[in-house]
């Protein structure tokens, strides 16, 4: 009898490794949440039983218990990758199986304008009218129109700089700046604008102290 005890414990620590191993290996998976073992102990008898001086049977893991708590929210270079902050899980489905939930943000576009997982789950939501309020009714798989989107010129260009101080002031021998001549300007930045055909425009703006 004395030797169970020892087992179980030996088996419960070893089972507790493998969770603790499993979080581990999932701390950089996006939307994993640890989990937590949870032991009980085990009687030697029923409690009707149970003698003043009966010794229990060492423990067993009762329950692996997933832990919610909020993790890191970080930036990506994909716009569809989406994170939720608080309570809630993105519901995904596979058109078959019944609907799944998921904290996995992790989203992108398939050939049908459908918003996939890596799974090639769909993203499920809410329908909104062409004022963008929200329809009510049942969550359904979000598609993106695929056909070609009229294109918008550039109509307004907002620019935020700070000069370097420590330059010199500038002052061509003619009042303006020569895009051919370094020394008639002191900073120089490129941005690309689009005109009414889509097209982009590279435009370079040329200042002065």
């Amino acid at each position: 009898m004395s030797f169970q005890q020892g087992l179980s414990g030996l088996n419960a620590s070893s089972k507790n490794l493998e969770i603790i191993g499993n979080n581990i290996a999932n701390a950089n998976t996006y939307g994993a949440k640890s989990s937590r073992a949870e032991f009980s102990d085990v009687y030697a008898s029923a409690l009707s039983g149970a003698g003043t001086s009966s010794v229990g049977i060492g423990t067993n893991l009762s329950a692996v218990s997933q832990q919610f708590s909020q993790g890191n929210i970080t930036t990506t270079d994909n716009p569809l990758d989406l994170a939720i902050n608080g309570a809630g899980f993105f519901q995904v489905t596979d058109g078959k199986s019944p609907t799944q939930y998921s904290r996995n943000g992790q989203f992108k576009i398939d050939r049908d304008g459908f918003i996939v997982n890596n799974q090639h789950q769909r993203l499920m939501g809410y329908k909104a009218d062409g004022s963008g309020v929200i329809q009510p009714g049942q969550a359904v798989p979000l598609q993106l129109p695929t056909a070609g989107i009229n294109p918008n010129a550039t109509s307004e260009i907002g620019i935020e700089m700070n000069l370097d101080s420590r330059k010199g002031v500038t002052v061509p021998a003619t009042g303006t700046i020569d895009f051919s001549d370094a020394k008639t300007y002191n900073n120089a930045t490129s941005l690309t604008a689009y005109d009414a055909k889509g097209q982009d425009v590279a435009l370079t703006y040329y200042f002065q102290k």
